[in-house]
Parts: C-alpha cells; structure tokens; sequence
C-alpha cells in the first residue's frame, strides 16, 4: 500500500541536521520502515480516522434538503471573501545540499611515543622465594592458629551456653510440670467447688420446688373443697349428671302418660259434649210436648145426646185421649231409654277421671 505523500515545514524534518552534528544519531542506511513502524502507524491512523468519525458524528448536521432542492455554502463571516472556482496556486521551491549518511566514528587509539627498552633479570636476582615466604608462612599459620583457638573457644563456649541452656530447659519444664500440676488440683478443686455448689442449688430449688408443690397442693385442695360440690351441683342443675331411671320417666313415661290424659280428657270432653246435647234435645221435645194447647171441644163435655157423627167425634176422641196417655208413655220410656245411656256414658267418664286422678296422685 502506498503512502501518499506529505508535505510540512522544512524546520520539523528529521533529515534536516541542524546543530552540532558530533552528537548526531546515525541514520541507518536502508530507508525502508521496520514492520513494527509500519503497524504502529497504521493503528495511529485507525485511531485517527475513529475519531474523525466519532467527532463528525458527534458534531450537529445539517438536515437533508427536500426534493428538487439542494445546500450550498453561504459565507456568515464579518468580512466576504472572493469565491472563485480556480484556484490560486504559487509554486515555490527550496535548495537543500545532499547529505551522505555518516559512517560510523572509528575506535579511537593515541599515537605510540617513546622508544622501546628491555631488561634481563637472571634466576635469583629478584627475591629468594624461601627466604621471603617464611614470613608469609608465619603469618599464615598464626592467623591460623589463632582461628582454630578462637573456634576451639567459640565450642567450648557453645557447649557450657547449651549445657546451661539444657539445665535451664530442665528446670524450667519441671516448673511447668509443677505449675501445671498445680493448675490442674486447682481446676479440680474450682470444679468440685462447682459442682458441690450446684448440687446444693439443685437441693435448694427441689425444696423450694416441693415447698411450692405442697403449698399449691393444700391452697388447691382448700380452694376445690367448696369449688367441686358446688361444680358437680351447677353441673347436676344443668342436666349433666342424672338418674337413667328419673330420666328415662321423664323422657318416655311422663309424655305417653301426658297423651294418654289428654286423649282421656278429650273423650270425657267429648261424652259431656254429647251428652249436653242429648239433654238440650229431650228438653226441647218435651218442651215442644207440653207446649200443644189441649182443644175445647174436648174439655168440655156436650149436654146432648151425641149424634152419629158426635158419636164418632167421641169415639175418635176417646180413642185419641186413650192414645195420647200411650204417647205420652212412649215418650216417656223413650226418655228414659235415652237417660239411661247417657247416665251410664257420664257414670263411665267419671269413673275414667277417678281413675286418672287416682294414677296422677299415686304418681
């Protein structure tokens, strides 16, 4: 992909040397971009062009014409410029020497100055190698010497500081022993003075227990001594306790006997009922009886001789003075007949009522 190209300002190019040029970084030869250049600035450009877009984005726009219409640029600054549709251009043109890269600075190596001289040293003629160590030894061996004492001592010191310590450990782990022995009896002893404490607590609350048990017990047993009697009497009022006898008389007996007075009740009401209206209607008849007027004719007796047709008026009244005492008879037995019933229907209502009011008192 080709770059296009960019035109800036002399000044800011980097192949512009200005300055002293001792300190100049050297350029590198080749004038092809590294790969890692190259995508570096390839995201700068994305980044760029995102955020051209962002901004484009952001920025208020301008709405769409309607149809047959479009927008054109209108100037709204103070002062109007010339629109022209040719553009001005000025060509302008800068000379810059060509610079070579600049190799890289040599090593840098002063001149060699003075001449050259050598010395021949025999065997022997320096040092005698025996004779000058034998201080250096000594030294040595004293130093040495002097480290393995100090080390022996350092031992020795160690040993009796552990030895001391292993005493010390010794007497410290049977001050613990002891302490904790002794810890552990006064745990025991805190325990059983504990324990001893609760169990007289425990005692203590069973007898306060049983001294309230028992005085509930005695204050219940006063106060249910008028409490159960008059309970079982309310109960009892109220139909809770009762005789299966007293209420199998109540529930069965005392209702059949109820009905049955009342039947008996309704008949004897029923015999007066009838036997009212027996007596109303005898009364009536012989009311009606004795109420006929007795004929004159037949009160008084004629002076004369009774003609044929007399004579059979007498006859005819004769024969119906001798009926009517046989009416009068029949009517009367008839009476009779009909007392007799209703006297012997009144004597068995009243013996009914005896009999009742005998089977209510024996009850």
């Amino acid at each position: 992909e080709k770059e296009p190209v960019r035109y800036a300002n002399l000044m800011y190019d980097r192949r512009v040397v200005r300055g002293n040029t001792y300190a100049l970084q050297a350029i590198p030869v080749s004038t092809q971009p590294s790969p890692l250049e190259i995508q570096r600035q390839r995201e700068a450009r994305k980044r760029a062009l995102a955020r051209k877009r962002a901004k484009e984005q952001m920025q208020p726009r301008t709405p769409e014409p309607v149809e047959g219409r479009e927008h054109i640029h209108v100037q709204t600054e103070l002062y109007l410029e010339e629109i022209s549709d040719r553009i001005i251009e000025v060509d302008t043109e800068c000379q810059t020497d060509a610079f070579l890269d600049r190799p890289p600075t040599p090593l840098f190596i002063p001149a060699k100055t003075g001449k050259d001289v050598a010395t021949q040293i025999e065997e022997g003629e320096l040092f005698d190698f025996d004779v000058e160590v034998k201080p250096i030894l000594e030294v040595l061996i004293g130093k040495t010497v002097e480290q393995a004492l100090l080390e022996v001592m350092e031992e020795e010191e160690l040993a009796q500081l552990w030895a001391h310590q292993r005493a010390y450990a010794e007497l410290r782990n049977a001050e613990l022993a002891e302490v904790q022995r002794l810890e552990e009896q006064d745990r025991r002893y805190r325990e059983e003075k504990e324990r001893r404490k609760l169990q007289h607590m425990q005692m203590l609350q069973k007898q306060k227990e049983t001294t309230e048990k028992i005085a509930a017990r005695a204050f219940a047993q006063r106060y249910l001594a008028d409490l159960i009697p008059s309970v079982f009497n309310n109960l009892r009022e109220s139909g809770f306790f009762y005789d299966p006898i007293e209420r199998d008389i109540e529930t069965e007996f005392l209702p059949w006997l109820m009905t049955e007075v009342e039947e008996t009740l309704e008949r004897k009401v029923l015999g007066r009922t009838m036997l009212d209206s027996l007596i109303c209607t005898v009364v009536e008849k012989r009311l009606d009886a004795f109420s006929h007027k007795p004929l004159s004719d037949q009160t008084e007796a004629p002076a004369e001789e009774p003609r044929p047709t007399d004579a059979a008026r007498q006859v005819a009244g004769e024969t119906e003075a001798a009926d009517q005492p046989v009416a009068e008879k029949e009517e009367t037995d008839q009476l009779v007949a009909e007392e007799q019933p209703s006297r012997r229907i009144s004597f068995q209502l009243e013996e009914s009522d005896q009999a009742g009011t005998e089977d209510l008192e024996t009850e």
